[in-house]
């Protein structure tokens, strides 16, 4: 495994060709374990991974406090090399529920105050709202990221979840280096609008559910029960016939998968890497194991008879279910 670099857009840092998703080790998907997770994180480091991504509402700072011990008992040299993106805005209440988004400059502040500690760092390499806050204009929060790289605090200003006349709307406010959104086989609505917008203003995209919550990893079984802490308990596309429509489509994915004899995984990991340079892939990988499998996918080459192969199996819109519950697909930006 060869680990190629890639440029955050025009104005971002170089990064490695995946990065890694650390939301998993606190939040959302069952129970994982603290130990596996820093070493899984220390893994990916020591494999070339520079780009750690986490959000300062996983488990309500508990992500944040995780990669910051990962990055503190790391060596050195590998320490140094890690490139943090974190996401903020989002509100929770004690009982774990969603409460909205705050873009407000003030808020904006103090969460990065908050992140810098339980990370342990000095600055932030990339910093951005999970969703825009609706009473907000994105041009003050994106503003107040700027103040926030005057000062050192911050060194990029990156997007989340955001359409084509938010993006322009930020990138007319400050440079940014790219946009966080959901980008896989089974999820490809960037496609349309937002990609094309994204290229023409030299904006990344990290795209994160690559494997769509593991819906398309490979090793997600027919019948298995997943625990009440797991998002995907509640997801569309893990539901009922939903879920044996869209494993239907991993069987049509494995064929091709075995003719190349790479995993499921690797292979939809690779299409994603294919779609352009200006694409970093977020994989979710909770242990070593899965990290090691991600990251075998930078040695996959899909030629064009594999890539016709690939959109005949899995066409755009194949999947059944959003992939988000009701409430939370209001969230996401359609602007």
């Amino acid at each position: 495994m060869t680990m190629q670099t890639r440029s955050l857009g025009t104005t971002g840092p170089q990064v490695s060709a995946l990065g890694l998703g650390c939301m998993g080790m606190s939040a959302l998907y069952g129970d994982a374990d603290r130990t596996e997770s820093i070493a899984t994180v220390h893994a990916a480091l020591e494999a070339g991974v520079t780009l750690l991504d986490t959000g300062d509402f996983y488990a309500m700072g508990h992500n944040e406090m995780l990669v910051g011990e990962a990055l503190r008992t790391a060596p050195a040299a590998r320490r140094e090399q890690a490139l943090v993106s974190v996401k903020f805005g989002a509100l929770r209440s004690p009982d774990g529920d969603w409460a909205g988004y705050d873009g407000r400059p003030a808020a904006v502040k103090n969460f990065a105050a908050y992140s810098l500690q339980r990370l342990g760092v000095d600055h932030i390499d990339v910093y951005r709202i999970a969703r825009l806050d609706p009473d907000v204009p994105i041009e003050e929060t994106v503003g107040a990221i700027s103040e926030l790289i005057e000062k050192g605090y911050v060194r990029h200003v990156g997007l989340s979840e955001v359409g084509a006349d938010t993006i322009r709307r930020a990138a007319a406010t400050a440079p940014i280096a790219d946009l966080q959104i959901e980008y896989s086989l089974i999820s490809r609505g960037i496609e349309e609008s937002v990609l094309p917008t994204t290229r023409e203003l030299g904006i990344a995209i990290t795209a994160y559910g690559v494997l769509s919550r593991g819906l398309i990893s490979g090793h997600f079984a027919r019948d298995r029960q997943l625990a009440a802490n797991d998002f995907r308990a509640y997801s569309p596309r893990f539901q009922g016939e939903n879920l044996q429509h869209n494993l239907d489509l991993v069987e049509a994915l494995r064929k091709i998968a075995e003719q190349k004899g790479v995993s499921v995984a690797q292979i939809a990991i690779a299409w994603v890497l294919s779609r352009g340079d200006d694409i970093v892939p977020l994989v979710g990988a909770r242990t070593r194991e899965r990290l090691s499998e991600s990251l075998g996918a930078l040695d996959v080459t899909l030629d064009h008879a594999d890539l016709a192969a690939i959109e005949r199996a899995i066409p755009a819109d194949a999947a059944a279910g959003d992939r988000y519950p009701a409430p939370q697909m209001a969230h996401l930006g359609s602007k």
